[in-house]
């Protein structure tokens, strides 16, 4: 207290020492106020340019929106999936949003907006209800001690009371008008959206009325906007829809099994991506790319502008392969065909057909039909990728591929191919014999084998070839690498390998066990090999095999997409950048001599004269076909209770062929699993008729 303590002098002259002292530290303020400002215009002249660009780099953020995928065309160029513009009402989350701001947007947008085809779960109706300040409060009054303080006394952290207040509010369960319910809704959306990321709050049934209402309310609802959307559609039906596939929505995102993958990839994780298929295979493709846009926030973190960058670029269309109206056609054909089987009580367990048709010359996909039926409630629902990824024991079908190994082996020759039609006698085994009784034939050549489908036949051919040795009802004995050998024959025409179609989820088929638990080769199975009794093929790979006989000896890869492209503005027309090039995956080593036993032999399956021949029903078809039937073996099993034991014997009816005879345009291969052995008819056959009557019935002309 010195420095306010008078003097006690007397004299005039006697001053007080403090105005001194003032000076001194006023003095020393003034320097440093000095120093201030010039070091503050120093920064400001030297400095300032580049200040302010940080600023406004800190202040300015590119955000990127989603554009339409690419379009798909069918061969004849008709819109199988397209995309529907439609008109949404947007948000943009500032870098400064509350909770109780966004509460108020909530309620705000609920005036002049109805959200009814979502409900909002009790999670989305407590997180709302707390949002009022009033609300939280009381609720948090109510809470229980033990929710706000653990066992040591000490208080527990926001989030857990926050948790505690969701559960009680939960058990409380308040009742909100629809209104509040449109509210809830928003403000679960509003509260997941990524800062300055745009979401769409309402993209589907958005009237006009609500359209000019929230316009002529924008600048009571910060970060608000109308904007576009759009959807898929599949203005040709959705028989197709299956090998399509699906595109995830923005609720759902990123499928979570590959995000990594996807946000490594530029990708949101609200992006709407292709989950299945086509739309997954191509996504790459028809994604497109986004565009972009300037958003600039104020110093409170406010959006102020909003300016497009880039308008982005719409994804690549593709042309497929399938020409709508006939892939219609043969769906048609394979539900009506299907159901009268059901009708008749032929397929009482049995679990789906399927059917397949490509250019036998190019590999290209013309129509795909499938139909799955739950045996246990009878229902039937399209499944196209079933040709794809559904395996099943074919039957007879395969002794085309038989055949021709023996003659590619030279185990037979085009002249010298006689073969003895005596039933093979296993020790301990029923007899192993063709569908027609014993001693109908002596003997057969090759030809005739595969027009009457001589299981004999293919066994004594197998035998010979692998170089087993055999003596009826006494002895077998198959070298350990019969397997492999005719295994290796059935993979050259495409049978038991994946066909590499440009569609994911293609299986390979099954593979029956080799050896048995003692290890030694299980002799009977290979003879059930050798005539299609054993392993399980695919519809693709049936298709894929008949195609390599009917075009001279070339496995031609499958595919669907013929070209890849843009689409115009209008959507009316596309601009081709890159066509498919058919690629043969494998050349047969054939003569043509051998293949003309093949061809010659499936010829005689429809057109011969002998009586056994089994598919005389597409006799008269015009043009000309030629094809082989199959029947195979198997036994009911319920997908639902695997574990139930059934002994209900059934059998798998399928067809391949190509049409016409004399330079095929067509192959086609139908499958109908599960039949009953007794009702087997002719149902394979009606819609490979059909098949074949249909699309040259479209293409007469072309």
């Amino acid at each position: 207290m010195d420095y306010f303590r008078k003097n006690r002098g007397t004299g005039s002259n006697k001053q007080s020492s403090t105005p001194i002292r003032m000076r001194i530290i006023v003095g020393v303020i003034l320097v440093l106020f000095a120093m201030l400002i010039g070091q503050l215009a120093y920064l400001q002249l030297v400095y300032g340019s580049r200040f302010k660009v940080e600023v406004q780099q800190s202040d300015s953020t590119v955000v990127s929106n989603q554009v339409p995928r690419g379009v798909m065309y069918d061969a004849e160029g008709h819109v199988l999936v397209g995309n529907k513009a439609t008109n949404a009402i947007t948000y943009t989350k500032s870098t400064s949003t509350t909770t109780t701001q966004i509460y108020q947007i909530s309620n705000a947008l609920s005036n002049y907006i109805k959200i009814t085809d979502e409900k909002p779960t009790k999670q989305m109706v407590a997180d709302y209800y707390l949002a009022d300040g009033d609300n939280n409060t009381k609720i948090t009054a109510k809470l229980p001690k033990s929710a706000k303080v653990d066992a040591n006394g000490n208080k527990k952290t926001n989030s857990e009371v926050y948790q505690a207040a969701i559960a009680y509010v939960e058990k409380l369960n308040p009742k909100l008008t629809e209104k509040q319910k449109t509210a809830a809704l928003i403000f679960n959306k509003i509260s997941g959206a990524y800062t300055l990321s745009t979401i769409y709050i309402k993209n589907k049934g958005l009237t006009d009325k609500e359209i000019a209402q929230v316009g002529e309310h924008l600048s009571e609802l910060p970060g608000v906007g109308i904007g576009t959307d759009w959807q898929r559609s599949y203005p040709n039906g959705s028989s197709i829809q299956s090998i399509i596939g699906s595109v995830s929505t923005e609720k759902s995102g990123l499928p979570s099994d590959n995000l990594q993958y996807y946000l490594r990839n530029g990708y949101s994780r609200n992006d709407r991506v292709g989950t299945s298929y086509l739309e997954e295979e191509y996504e790459p493709l028809l994604k497109g790319t986004k565009s972009t846009s300037k958003v600039t926030t104020k110093s409170n973190g406010n959006i102020q502008q909003t300016k497009t960058v880039y308008d982005g670029q719409a994804g690549t269309s593709l042309m497929l392969t399938i020409d709508a109206k006939y892939q219609k056609e043969v769906q048609a054909s394979l539900k009506r065909i299907y159901s009268s089987a059901i009708g008749a009580g032929a397929a009482r367990y049995s679990n789906g057909a399927y059917a397949v048709a490509m250019n036998p010359n190019t590999g290209a996909l013309l129509a795909t039909a499938g139909l799955n039926r739950n045996t246990n409630t009878g229902k039937v629902t399209d499944n196209a990728l079933g040709v794809i990824n559904q395996s099943f024991i074919m039957g007879s079908v395969v002794k085309g591929a038989t055949v021709s190994g023996g003659l590619i082996n030279k185990v037979i020759t085009p002249t010298n191919n006689t073969l003895p039609d005596t039933p093979i006698y296993l020790p301990g085994s029923p007899v192993k014999k063709s569908v027609y009784p014993i001693g109908t034939f002596s003997s057969l050549d090759a030809k005739t084998a595969l027009e009457v489908s001589s299981n004999i036949y293919m066994m004594h051919l197998a035998m010979n070839w692998v170089g087993a040795k055999y003596v009826p009802k006494t002895y077998i004995h198959m070298p350990d690498t019969a397997f492999n050998t005719l295994r290796r024959n059935f993979a050259m025409f495409g049978l038991g390998q994946k066909t590499g179609v440009d569609l994911p989820g293609e299986v390979a088929g099954i593979e029956g066990k080799s050896f048995n638990s003692k290890g030694n080769i299980l002799s009977g199975s290979v003879l059930d090999l050798a005539y299609g009794n054993y392993d399980a093929y695919t519809p693709i790979q049936l298709v894929q095999y008949v195609s390599t006989i009917a075009n001279g000896g070339y496995r031609m890869q499958p595919y669907i997409v013929q070209s890849v492209g843009k689409t115009s503005k209008d959507g009316k027309k596309i601009y081709i950048n890159y066509n498919k090039k058919p690629n043969v995956q494998q050349s047969i080593p054939w003569t043509s001599d051998e293949l003309n036993v093949v061809r010659e032999g499936f010829w005689r399956v429809v057109h011969g004269t002998n009586g056994w021949g089994t598919a005389h029903y597409l006799k008269d078809v015009k043009p000309s076909v030629s094809g082989k039937t199959g029947t195979a073996q198997t036994f009911y099993y319920d997908a639902e209770h695997p574990n139930r034991k059934h002994n209900i014997e059934l059998i798998n009816a399928t067809f391949i062929g190509y049409a016409p005879s004399k330079n095929p345009k067509l192959a086609v291969a139908v499958v109908f699993p599960g039949l009953d052995p007794d009702m087997e008819g002719k149902y394979t056959l009606q819609v490979a008729k059909a098949m074949i009557q249909d699309y040259f019935k479209l293409h007469s002309t072309k």
